[in-house]
């Protein structure tokens, strides 16, 4: 099967052409990656393009889409999910949200419980634990990384890997592993047991886990004085 991987739940836009089969893991064929949490919009489109070209690929020739759900920000996340939405329905092709943590936590393979941490910004990190085998036993949450040491003992994590586990390394005190961001392998391996047998997408439901900063006014401005 032939696999699109897009996610923009990180600082990565993120784009893929993945090839999947029963009992190997996922072959890239080609990808595009750039880092600029300000470009999502921007760039995804075109990497998307790109890397079809570059595999040698045509839209037509996808057999599914999947891609990352977050947890991230907002306008981000947004833009990741509306175009695997819009492609999926151009295209009558299954799209497959997946939490990017467990791309990320498939993408570090360790074989140990494993801590997953991304960049929430405002001092916080967006995290998820896994045992040995790869499987999520907690998370996502958005915390601040001293709230989360706290934790980690319960958790029973002795290794961290993803941005916010870079940046906050000093805070977590746990083995830093090199998997910052979710590769596009990593997405479709989260995938793989929906896509190979072909089950029905979950709802695209991005994880936003805050609420946010924009409000609705409560009531009318007043423009003029008393």
């Amino acid at each position: 099967m032939l696999v699109l991987a897009v996610d923009t739940a990180t600082p990565a836009v993120t784009a893929g052409v993945v090839e999947l089969a029963p009992d190997s893991p996922p072959r890239l064929l080609a990808k595009r990656v750039t880092l600029n949490a300000k470009a999502h919009g921007e760039l995804l489109t075109p990497h998307i393009s790109a890397a079809l070209a570059e595999a040698g690929k045509t839209f037509a020739d996808l057999d599914a889409i999947v891609v990352g759900a977050g947890p991230g920000p907002f306008t981000g996340l947004r833009v990741g999910l509306a175009t695997a939405a819009a492609l999926g329905q151009a295209l009558n092709r299954p799209v497959y949200p997946v939490a990017t943590p467990d791309a990320i936590a498939k993408d570090a393979a360790s074989g140990h419980p494993l801590l997953v941490a991304t960049d929430a910004r405002r001092k916080e990190v967006y995290w998820a634990a896994y045992d040995a085998a790869g499987r999520r036993t907690d998370g996502p949450h958005v915390e601040r990384p001293q709230d989360l040491a706290e934790k980690l003992p319960g958790l029973g994590v002795r290794q961290a890997t993803g941005e916010g586990a870079e940046i906050y390394a000093e805070i977590l005190g746990l083995e830093l592993l090199q998997a910052k961001h979710p590769s596009p392998e990593g997405l479709v391996a989260a995938a793989a047991a929906e896509v190979l047998a072909k089950a029905r997408p979950a709802a695209l439901t991005p994880l936003y886990l805050r609420r946010p900063d924009a409000v609705e006014p409560t009531g009318r401005k007043r423009v003029t004085r008393a």
